[in-house]
């Protein structure tokens, strides 16, 4: 069975006397009321805004597989973090704000400045005024030796020794901060895909889970798009280049977007690939994926490919999918 433990968060130290502080303060010589003040102090960004994550375990516990799961649901992740340098970094995230505003830590035993006291190390960051959460990972013994011997590495801490002495000597320095964690994620039953579920779950919310479909028009005389999944060929539609009121338009318009989706053909086509993305979707996001291209083609990118990805993004949307159309040549005749 694999373990997941949560424990509460603790407050932050002397975030209520700040409090009291704050509304006990008399009005300004000019004035102001000492409750407005208040509100717009309370507006700013505190140090327990920033969501930090920290991150530990035993080696071949799959430390890597959860930071980029937190990659992945938006978080900035430093791996290797010597724990000295944890409060500078919450610090750094704290002031740059926007995206760095959810920050990830991953500390590894063979960092020379990792220490065992990393609940010392906590509770300086909430000194700070920080909310860090601890997740640990861990396995069975014979689970790890396998996952060394399939890659055919040694322990970084076995020396001469076995993989079993390198598996206990790591555990010993990690005792205290498997105790002080968070949440502990056993993943001696869990695969890859399993533990960043798991991972995403647990700091992701929704959303984050969620696939996000790009329906990218293109012409084919520009070459295929690199990064697309899927390629539609609309190029078996009439091509409105030959009619002479809407040669100098585009697919993004009524007039030609009515006109490409009244072609015979033309809607089932985009019905059918609306339907077969639709059924595919769980499964990507099951596998981890979180981002598909669908590329829609026709000889230049101005007319049939436009319109039928937008029409495209539209039916998925619909159906409940997080879908946007982006028309990479359009404009490039």
């Amino acid at each position: 069975m694999s373990e997941t433990r949560l424990v509460a968060d603790e407050s932050p130290t002397g975030a209520e006397d700040q409090n009291r502080e704050f509304g006990g303060e008399p009005a300004s010589d000019l004035g102001r009321p000492t409750r407005a003040r208040s509100a717009a102090e309370a507006a700013e960004p505190t140090r327990s805004d920033t969501t930090l994550v920290v991150v530990t375990g035993v080696s071949g516990g799959g430390r890597s597989t959860v930071a980029r799961a937190l990659e992945n649901v938006g978080f900035y992740v430093v791996d290797n973090l010597p724990q000295a340098l944890m409060i500078d970094m919450a610090e750094l995230a704290f002031r740059a704000g926007g995206a760095a505003r959810k920050t990830a830590m991953v500390l590894d035993v063979r960092s020379r400045a990792f220490s065992t006291d990393l609940a010392g190390a906590i509770r300086a960051l909430k000194d700070r005024g920080f909310q860090p959460r601890v997740v640990f990972v861990d396995a069975d013994d014979e689970v790890l030796i396998r996952r060394f011997e399939s890659v055919r590495r040694s322990h970084p801490l076995q020396a001469d020794g076995r993989l079993a002495d390198g598996i206990a000597i790591e555990r010993g320095l990690l005792e205290e901060a498997r105790d002080q964690a968070d949440v502990i994620i056993d993943t001696s039953h869990l695969n890859v895909n399993q533990l960043r579920r798991r991972v995403e779950e647990l700091f992701g919310g929704e959303d984050a889970r969620r696939l996000r479909v790009t329906v990218l028009s293109f012409g084919f005389k520009y070459g295929l798009p690199p990064d697309a999944d899927f390629v539609l060929d609309a190029r078996f539609l009439p091509n409105p280049y030959w009619v002479p009121e809407l040669r100098e338009h585009t697919g993004r318009e009524e007039d030609v977007s009515r006109y490409v989706l009244g072609q015979r053909g033309a809607v089932t086509f985009v019905e059918t690939y609306a339907r077969l993305i639709n059924a595919t979707a769980p499964g990507f996001e099951r596998e981890g994926k979180r981002y598909l291209t669908v590329a829609v083609g026709c000889t230049g990118g101005k007319h049939r490919s436009v319109a039928i990805a937008e029409e495209l993004a539209a039916r998925l949307r619909q159906a409940r999918i997080s879908a946007t159309a982006h028309h990479r040549d359009l404009g490039r005749e």
